[in-house]
């Protein structure tokens, strides 16, 4: 007969996430009972303070107890609930955590397998000869240019005392030039005379003698004019 009809498919379990989604509308559905149903008593309260003691009171106090024990059961169905949804929830948290660790793996172990495969193409046997041929490189690149910074025409075969002894005759020389100023270094004299186109002033006898001294810079000193009394 299955092989006629064929079997009949089994339906896949529910999730954590559809039995909660589940638990959630029927927690709402309680909730929505018990809003309504404080709604009736809060009306019974005001009946039972409007009438007086007696029968009718009695009723609705009845009433009101009925309702009272409706709404106690419904709020233990939700509590119910909601311990059924915080253990779903647990359950998730963990199932989350697990697929997590999982991936986490999955990528580690395709690193590492990663990481194995470059480690073959890299020896340190290469990367020591590479720094050893560098620095080879970096002396002949030292020996150039100490060969391309050479001056020409300098002999080799100076003796040390003679290159002393120039240099003891040189500071001589130098000492000697600084005492003793060249004639082209010294200052011109200003004729200041020739440059003013002054007239030669007479000479009398009164003013021989004061032509005879001169100021502190060489020239004629002005005769002094004489007081009288």
């Amino acid at each position: 007969m299955k092989k006629i009809f064929g079997a009949k498919k089994k339906e896949p379990p529910p999730s954590i996430q559809d039995a909660t989604d589940r638990i959630n509308k029927r927690g709402e559905s309680v909730d929505d009972k018990i809003k309504r149903l404080d709604t009736e008593l809060a009306r019974y309260k005001e009946q039972i303070k409007k009438t007086r003691p007696g029968p009718a009171q009695e009723a609705v106090k009845a009433r009101a107890m009925r309702v009272l024990k409706q709404k106690r059961m419904y709020e233990g169905q939700r509590d119910m609930l909601y311990n059924q949804t915080f253990n779903l929830d647990q359950v998730s948290f963990a199932t989350e955590g697990i697929k997590d660790a999982q991936q986490t793996m999955t990528a580690l172990k395709s690193a590492n397998k990663e990481l194995k495969g470059m480690m073959k193409t890299v020896r340190i046997e290469d990367i020591d000869s590479m720094q050893d041929e560098m620095m080879d490189l970096m002396d002949v690149s030292s020996e150039i240019q100490e060969t391309l910074g050479r001056s020409y025409n300098i002999p080799d075969d100076i003796d040390e005392d003679d290159l002393m002894g120039e240099l003891d005759a040189l500071e001589d020389d130098m000492g000697t030039e600084a005492d003793a100023v060249p004639s082209y270094l010294q200052p011109d004299k200003p004729d200041l005379d020739a440059e003013l186109h002054l007239p030669t002033a007479p000479i009398g006898q009164a003013n021989r003698h004061n032509l005879q001294e001169e100021d502190e810079l060489g020239f004629p000193a002005v005769p002094t004019a004489s007081l009288r009394g």
